[in-house]
């Protein structure tokens, strides 16, 4: 049942790509929803395809998208479908690779199946719980480092007090980078600010199912279909540098969690 329902569910996640990737190069509307969030037609494009697929091999599952108002229904019911139409729009815009879409599906607070798409980077990411992580077919394993110093991060800088880690290529989705960690091919994803849930949904289902550890910016539970549909960071690393990244990022954390 598990692998009818994500192979349906990464078929849907590659129209979505394909259709998002065919217009990449087109004229279409861009705009700002927030200063420094952009957003463009093909982001409301694609929520709505996947609002139409999505629904029809689920339709009891509720509703949570970056790009559809919120709806409190979701808090009622056992299923939620978590959904960033496009996960790093700047780098779509830009007509750069690192961007894809982001299909979570959330059980109980936990998501239990996770579809990243990136068809600029001709990569399919799948997860199920209890069920591995996969891209393109490859299974998925996270690095086994266990020294912090010289740990690989996507990031385009590093602060001062973090230059004994190593900078690798950062693409714009956080979820592509949560993936990389899954893959092995970074050791530490951290973010400290209040962020949404479907940024990372499906990315942690990846992450946790290539044996990474993922939790909160302070090494709690991430806990998904939250009433403001938010977490406070996401940490996403190799198990043997959980603990002392937790304790670097502990008092940039607390001074984060005051907005």
């Amino acid at each position: 049942m598990a692998d009818a329902l994500i192979d349906r569910v990464a078929a849907v996640a590659a129209e979505a790509g394909a259709m998002a990737l065919g217009r990449v190069t087109s004229e279409y509307r861009l705009w700002e929803k927030a200063p420094g969030n952009p957003v463009c037609e093909i982001d409301l494009a694609v929520n709505d395809l996947l609002r139409e697929r999505l629904y029809q091999i689920d339709p009891e599952a509720g509703w949570l998208s970056e790009e559809t108002a919120d709806d409190a229904e979701r808090l009622l019911v056992p299923r939620v479908w978590v959904v960033d139409p496009i996960d790093g729009t700047r780098d779509y815009i830009r007509n750069r690779p690192g961007w894809s879409v982001s299909i979570a599906l959330v059980e109980g607070g936990v998501p239990v199946i996770g579809v990243l798409e990136a068809p600029a980077r001709r990569e399919t990411w799948t997860a199920v719980a209890g069920q591995g992580a996969w891209r393109n077919g490859q299974r998925l394993v996270a690095s086994s480092r266990s020294d912090f110093a010289g740990a690989r991060v996507p990031t385009d800088a590093l602060p001062r007090v973090d230059q004994d880690l190593t900078m690798v290529d950062k693409p714009n989705s956080i979820a592509l980078r949560i993936a990389m960690v899954a893959a092995g091919e970074a050791d530490l994803v951290a973010s400290i600010r209040w962020g949404h849930e479907w940024d990372i949904a499906a990315a942690v289902v990846l992450a946790r199912e290539a044996g990474a550890a993922v939790t909160d910016a302070f090494g709690g539970f991430l806990r998904f279909n939250s009433t403001k549909a938010e977490a406070f960071g996401v940490l996403a690393c190799a198990p043997g540098i959980h603990r002392a990244a937790v304790k670097r990022l502990r008092e940039r954390a607390v001074k984060g969690i005051i907005r």
